[in-house]
């Protein structure tokens, strides 16, 4: 087994090693989430707290790990005599993000289950993972049914495992640990409030500091055992750190005034449920026991609300997360001078102790305030640059376009769209967007498994058997089943899409009332790519060129990053955006061919620049139409003089074009969602 890089000998991070010392001290915290850019020791830090971990007392021969002395009484190797326990170091399990769901949960073998009645069950990491850590790298990059399966076993601290019939459950409490970096895309809000606490990481900006980085990890690299061996003082000093702090937490009094603050503080910042206020009593308790304080303070309970709090205030995948500091003060002033009933529970307003800080750090970095400030409108609220000349009065006429570069505008309200789909029945990664054949959804037939059997479909694989009974000597009751009898069910569900947008960010959109709701309606939709589990790409198209804004990704708050700096002028090069477009689903069909991709260009359909830019803009679409790309044209001429150069569009394209308006889930009803089939249709 390989030395792993020792915990004290992390340089920095202070945040990070207090969250996760904390939960060490008290698992009833509930994990951690490390949010962070790549490279800033999350992994390290997470593998390196399994050396601290005090050992565990398992019954011998349990591949459940059950206490010896409250052993689970459905314990699937019970039931457990009485026995003296074995001593064994704390595991760190990690679930790779590529992990099929029997290996997370544990596989029953079906075959001997219905030829034999026999509950043969091959535990999985969950059960691995009992009592000890369950690390998920990449946790923001977890297939959806994974997600929900994990969720389940931390709500409840057991895992159910059911096929057919057939049943086994066993005990799953764990310590789990997430780490994520934000560009690749958020966490879904019921998994994230399962993360205790959360920290931000990012890498140092002083030069002595990332000098001693490196130097630390050269050192590592050459000769592991000695570098461990240098640090194993500081390894055993905080151990025995750990320890104390665990005896100390049951005598740590949480005072009435305490969790007035507590509960105060949850109200002021409108998180959803109960738990935060929980989680946040607990970690306060933790921060008292690991200072070696027998009563929380009010200082505890802004550490605690800072580490607990930022990741449940998130309403949408655009709001930053952090908290504003000046309101957690106020609050906390607010509710502190409240009567208390012993008098001996009012938190001292100084901190009443000092918090050496040990093995952790002080204040994780947060954003200035709740959420990141809109941007401004860049400018006056006149319309003198609106393009004009268009016959009786319309500002939307052919050929006519600001040349000048205007500043990007802020985007209107997002709203709740209609759904978008790619026809046809896909087998691409599960979302929540277009038809598809997944592991999980509606039984829709069967066939011979390729591989283990993961889903029986129960009477088909009987109908297979029934015919050779006879033959096979059959005597009893029981039906003999073999391996070439069994039937994998094949299921419909539904997956994510790459939905790449196609922006006109030219002069003719340039008008500044139109582009904010062009930016609004963008938003929606990249909303609704965040809720169907959809990958999303941005391409924009202004004066001579057309460029890739954003490469496709999970990260739905980069892509409205990009698009509210957007800045609009110039000509419109529409061709070249489409073409543009090609050539990042032409790389993207080689990276992940089973990703079926939706092209939502957002236009009014004016193409100008360069000659024949029509023509070109009509051979572009005819490009994709020939290749099979789903495609939808979002309509955003205005006036009183339309061209209906949107839906010329769509037309080559083999799509629809729909409006802004139409846009809308509360629109007219009956928009045909199959976008490409209504584009064929027309």
């Amino acid at each position: 087994m390989s030395t792993p890089y020792p915990f004290t000998a992390i340089v920095g991070q202070d945040d990070l090693r207090l969250g996760l010392l904390l939960n060490a001290v008290s698992p009833a915290v509930g994990g951690v989430l490390v949010r962070g850019e790549k490279g800033t020791a999350k992994s390290t830090a997470v593998r390196a707290l399994a050396a601290l971990m005090p050992e565990v007392s398992v019954v011998p021969g349990c591949r459940f790990s059950c206490d010896p002395v409250s052993p689970d009484p459905a314990c699937p190797d019970g039931p457990h005599a009485e026995a003296a326990g074995v001593s064994r170091a704390a595991r760190t399990v990690e679930l790779p993000v590529g992990a099929s769901e029997d290996r997370l949960v544990g596989a029953l073998d079906i075959e001997r289950a219905l030829s034999e009645g026999v509950k043969a069950f091959e535990p999985g990491l969950l059960a691995d993972a009992h009592r000890g850590i369950l690390y998920v790298d990449e946790v923001n990059l977890l297939h959806d049914h994974l997600v929900d399966l994990l969720l389940d076993a931390a709500a409840m601290g057991a895992s159910y495992v059911e096929r057919e019939g057939v049943s086994v459950r066993h005990a799953a409490r764990f310590l789990l640990v997430g780490t994520m970096n934000p560009e690749e895309g958020e966490l879904r809000p019921q998994l994230l409030d399962r993360f205790g606490l959360t920290v931000e990481v990012a890498a140092s900006r002083d030069t002595d500091e990332r000098v001693e980085v490196v130097r630390r990890r050269l050192a590592y690299d050459d000769d592991p055992e000695a570098f461990a061996a240098r640090w194993a003082g500081e390894e055993n000093a905080l151990r025995e750190r750990i320890a104390a702090a665990r005896a100390l937490l049951p005598r740590v009094v949480l005072g009435d005034g305490v969790l007035r603050q507590i509960a105060a503080t949850c109200a002021a910042f409108e998180v959803d449920g109960m738990r935060a206020d929980i989680v946040m009593a607990r970690t306060a308790t933790a921060l008292a026991a690991w200072a070696g304080r027998e009563e929380v303070t009010a200082d505890d309970v802004r550490q605690a609300a800072l580490l607990a709090l930022p990741h449940r205030r998130r309403r949408n995948p655009f709001d930053a997360p952090g908290l504003d500091e000046d309101k957690l003060d106020q609050t906390l002033d607010e509710a502190g001078p409240q009567e208390n009933n012993d008098g001996d529970d009012q938190p001292d307003p100084d901190g009443g102790g000092d918090d050496d800080g040990g093995g952790g750090g002080g204040v994780p970095p947060q954003a200035d305030g709740d959420r990141t400030p809109p941007q401004g409108e860049g400018g006056s609220d006149s319309d003198s640059d609106t393009p004009s000349g268009a016959p009786g009065g319309s500002p939307d006429a052919p050929g006519r376009s600001t040349g000048a570069e205007q500043q990007p505008v802020a985007s209107a309200e997002p709203f709740r769209t209609k759904m978008l789909s790619v026809p046809g029945l896909g087998e691409g990664a599960a979302g929540r967007r277009s038809r598809a054949r997944t592991e999980h959804g509606r039984t829709t037939g069967a066939r011979r498994p390729q591989g283990a059997l993961t889903k029986l479909h129960l009477a088909a694989t009987v109908q297979a058997a029934a015919p050779h009974q006879r033959a096979r000597g059959r005597s009893g009751r029981g039906l003999v089943v073999r391996r070439d009898d069994l039937r994998q069910a094949t299921r419909e569900g539904r997956e994510g899409n790459l939905v790449l947008f196609v922006v006109d960010a030219s002069g003719s959109m340039a008008a500044r009332q139109r582009m904010s709701a062009v930016k609004g309606a963008v938003l929606s939709l990249l909303l609704d790519a965040y809720q169907r589990r959809d990958k999303v790409g941005l391409v924009t198209f202004r004066g001579k060129e057309a460029e890739v804004a954003l490469p496709p990704t999970s990260s739905v708050d980069a892509a409205a990053s990009r698009l509210e700096s957007l800045p609009t002028g110039g000509r419109t090069p529409l061709a070249a955006g489409l073409l543009k477009a090609h050539d990042v689903l032409r790389v993207e069909r080689l990276r992940d061919p089973s990703r079926r991709p939706l092209l939502v260009v957002v236009t009014d359909g004016r193409a100008t620049g360069g000659p024949e830019p029509v023509a070109l803009a009509g051979r572009a679409g005819r490009l994709h139409r020939s290749e099979g790309t789903a495609s939808v044209v979002v309509d955003c001429e205005s006036g009183y003089v339309r061209l209906g150069l949107a839906g010329e569009l769509a037309r080559e394209l083999g799509g629809t074009a729909v409006t802004l308006d139409e846009l809308r889930a509360d629109s007219i009803a009956g928009l045909v969602k199959d976008v490409t089939a209504a584009g064929r249709a027309a």
